[in-house]
């Protein structure tokens, strides 16, 4: 049977420029839709149909459905903490995004919808201690997620589930967990920590300034995804008849201080560190049960956390010294 046009709905962002690629490979005809400049996508794809549209507006929405047998959802307005908890207004909005993309997705007689929700959505009463309980997928009832971002994305997980419900489209909901790899964001403030650590360290590298400014006081404790994990756990799922939303995270827990004691092994020097504890910097502790996703699905993410950082390091680097040259400091730093 001939596969149809899948939507990547955020495709010019991290994640949905790796799932378009990835997609691609495996035969689909895609289009890709973002809201950005297309000087700004983290990767542009010619084999892929590409559509700057608005996606919080209806008609943008009908517009990227039209003719779609699959979507994926990734479009929001996100960052890592430092803007997802400065910016709770534009988080609420990606509301309008999911809303009228189920409106859209029913309507054009989509046969699947994929929504990418975020470890966020999880009470925050079970996320105080840095030695946390890896959270459980309900877990995030009774309600209390982040503020904004977090509720944003659980409200959404609810629509997606009523339109199953009520309109039978097929929905499925991830639940990412600190997703970071390569073509990711590592500057200007929407950067997740796994990127910021390697700018950091990188800048502290090339400058000869061997100290680095960490957010928080060291001992916040999470876990942090792959990329290709990341896509592989997508698939499964939008493939699979799971129709309850499911953790796609690693379980490999680590604290902020290991985290850049392993990005200073990889780049071959140790830092003088300043902790900032005014800095935004989330809940204490998280990380992912995957009891589930093991269960469901007979699988969960398994790259090594050194492994994947030496290869977003790589990128980083290679991205800071085409921009900055190897002896400048960044206008982030």
């Amino acid at each position: 049977m001939e596969r149809g046009l899948t939507l990547v709905a955020g495709g010019g962002g991290f994640i949905g420029g790796h799932l378009v690629r990835e997609l691609l490979a495996r035969g689909h005809a895609v289009r890709s839709v973002d809201v950005k400049p297309f000087d700004q996508w983290h990767q542009r794809h010619d084999e892929a149909e590409n559509l700057i549209l608005d996606l919080s507006e209806l008609p943008a929405c009908r517009q990227a459905a039209a003719g779609v047998s699959e979507v994926y959802n990734l479009a929001c307005d996100m960052g890592g903490m430092g803007f997802i908890e400065n910016n709770k207004a534009l988080c609420m909005l990606s509301v309008l995004i999911n809303t009228h993309l189920l409106m859209a997705a029913r309507d054009a007689g989509v046969e699947r919808f994929f929504y990418s929700s975020s470890a966020c959505v999880y009470n925050a009463e079970k996320q105080k201690s840095p030695d946390v309980v890896p959270l459980k997928e309900e877990d995030a009832y009774p309600a209390m997620p982040e503020d904004g971002y977090g509720w944003e994305k659980l409200f959404s997980e609810r629509m997606c589930r009523h339109f199953r419900e009520d309109f039978g489209l097929a929905t499925r909901v991830a639940r990412y967990h600190n997703v970071y790899g390569p073509h990711g964001t590592w500057e200007g403030g929407r950067e997740k920590a796994p990127a910021a650590i390697c700018r950091k360290v990188i800048q502290a590298k090339l400058s000869g300034v061997h100290e680095i400014e960490i957010w928080g006081d060291g001992t916040q404790t999470r876990s942090f995804t792959f990329i290709d994990d990341c896509l592989e756990g997508s698939r499964r799922l939008m493939e699979s008849e799971v129709t309850e939303p499911l953790n796609i995270g690693s379980s490999e827990l680590v604290t902020i201080d290991a985290l850049v004691s392993i990005v200073e092994e990889i780049a071959g020097l140790k830092l003088e560190r300043c902790y900032d504890t005014s800095a935004p910097k989330g809940v204490n502790g998280r990380n992912s049960d995957n009891t589930r996703i093991q269960s469901l699905l007979g699988w969960e993410p398994s790259t090594r956390l050194a492994d994947g950082m030496e290869r977003t390091f790589a990128w980083i680097y290679d991205e800071y010294v085409a921009r900055y040259g190897a002896g400048a400091r960044s206008a982030a730093g």
